[in-house]
């Protein structure tokens, strides 16, 4: 590390040698995933191929899931005695805080119901809707309007386009419980480049749906059902621009849609 200005050194030209990575520098978030994932192998752990974030155990009938975001920890299974015991091993590697049962994560919003969990991002929503100003906004039923259909380079050139793209990227965060807006917001995300008006009235359209009802979320059931369905269509011929097909589909873990 370069000295600190201000730092006076005995000879020019010295740099301090880095024996612990501190928040705020390029590599910290590395190395902490690199002690945590050595950490977690000594437990018996394995990283998930899938999603690096992922981490598990199973062991005959037990299973333990561990997520990672940064610092932050969700712990999960069927063995009450593992997760006790990998609570306390983590305690002891890094100094954790246990916060109890989830209810908030990363702008995700559990709450527990005697036949399943229902998964919003209400908070965010309202949130967001504050933030643009649409608050007061009368609420609408459908994501986008039906009766108007996008082209490239339609319309007037915004004079901030910063401004559109921060809309369309927090209104993607939203489709992680909010299914419903994944074509709209794929389709808005196309205009990123060189936005018009009629985008960011789609855009506030979409908007004014989510005041409709943002408790609006995805349902996972508690049920014995974990069989996977899949449904897909297509529209053919639907993008006025290209004249290339849309294809859409939905997955299903029991009864609750996961994608």
């Amino acid at each position: 590390m370069d000295v600190s200005p201000g730092l006076t050194t005995p000879r020019k030209g010295l740099v301090c040698r880095l024996n612990k990575s501190l928040y705020g520098l390029k590599q910290a978030s590395r190395q902490w995933y690199e002690k945590l994932t050595e950490a977690l192998h000594t437990r018996g752990y394995v990283r998930s191929l899938q999603c690096y974030s992922l981490f598990y155990r199973k062991r005959g009938a037990s299973s333990v899931f561990l997520s990672v975001y940064v610092d932050d920890i969700l712990l999960t299974g069927i063995n009450t005695a593992e997760i006790d015991e990998l609570k306390r091993f983590l305690d002891s590697q890094f100094k954790i805080k246990d916060l109890g049962r989830l209810h908030y994560f990363l702008g995700l919003e559990v709450l527990y119901k005697d036949d399943g969990i229902m998964i919003s991002q209400r908070k965010f929503v309202l949130d967001l809707l504050k933030k643009f100003k649409c608050d007061h906004m009368t609420p609408l039923s459908s994501p986008l309007d039906p009766n108007v259909k996008l082209k490239s380079h339609e319309g007037k050139a915004l004079d901030d386009p910063t401004y559109y793209r921060k809309l369309v990227d927090k209104l993607n965060f939203l489709t992680n419980t909010k299914l419903d807006l994944a074509y709209g917001v794929q389709l808005l995300s196309e205009y990123m480049q060189d936005p018009m008006e009629p985008y960011l009235h789609a855009a506030f359209h979409m908007l004014r749906c989510l005041k409709k009802d943002p408790t609006l979320g995805v349902f996972m059931s508690s049920s014995a059902n974990f069989g996977v369905q899949a449904y897909c269509d297509s529209d053919w011929a639907a993008y006025p621009d290209s004249r290339k097909s849309v294809s859409g589909c939905i997955v299903l873990l029991g009864d609750g849609p996961i994608s």
